[in-house]
């Protein structure tokens, strides 16, 4: 089909049923899909989104794995360090406490924010929007929090700072004797669940469903 031909046809559909390719902005007709198909991009071959057979109960499931996890990944020893004698239990939650206290109060809050209190409010918000969906209430209101998860995806950097232990754990083991604690298994645990969460959750899939009136049927 000719491009102008094409780009007539696009201009008379309604823009709910248009979709654009996140990777090289291909503007084509949103395609139908049925259950366990995958949509992607005819011209680069990016996926699109994925019609998933159920996303509320494996979500839930996943979500409160992930909030299980969240406060001894935060709370409980990641590592020991023997020092000359001198033992620590460094901790999430103590190591933002210490930047603190050591006159960085700028890091302190980042690594608080970017570290505990985002990804908290992002699993806190998942979990409001698959209860919407769930209960098939207060549709605006989930409407409100998955868009305000969007925006908090940017500030939850907990891989990296996964990374950040890591390399602190590499180049520490030659200076002290340093043992592993439970927090590390959690926190690698949280990062493993939250990003089997963002696989399991279709964006496209959440979008529709809130969309939905209250009591249509999903």
């Amino acid at each position: 089909m000719p491009e102008s031909a094409a780009s007539a046809r696009l201009e008379e559909l309604p823009i709910e049923q248009l979709v654009g390719c996140p990777e090289c902005d291909l503007l084509m007709a949103k395609p139908t899909l049925h259950l366990g198909e995958v949509a992607e991009c005819p011209r680069c071959g990016c996926e699109l989104f994925r019609l998933r057979h159920r996303i509320v109960g494996p979500g839930l499931a996943l979500v409160l794995a992930a909030l299980l996890l969240y406060f001894p990944a935060n709370f409980l020893p990641i590592m020991q360090l023997n020092l000359l004698g001198r033992v620590t239990h460094d901790t999430v939650w103590s190591g933002v406490l210490s930047l603190y206290n050591s006159g960085m109060q700028g890091i302190a809050v980042v690594v608080f924010l970017c570290s505990m209190a985002v990804p908290l409010m992002k699993l806190l918000c998942q979990l409001a929007v698959l209860l919407c969906i769930a209960i098939d209430r207060a549709k605006p209101l989930g409407l409100l929090l998955y868009r305000f998860y969007h925006h908090l995806r940017e500030w939850g950097m907990l891989e990296v700072y996964l990374l950040g232990i890591l390399v602190s754990i590499i180049k520490l083991r030659d200076m002290a004797e340093l043992s592993l604690g439970v927090g590390l298994a959690c926190f690698a645990g949280l990062l493993v669940v939250q990003v089997w969460l963002e696989l399991v959750m279709s964006p496209h899939q959440v979008w529709e469903a809130l969309s939905e009136p209250d009591d249509a049927r999903r």
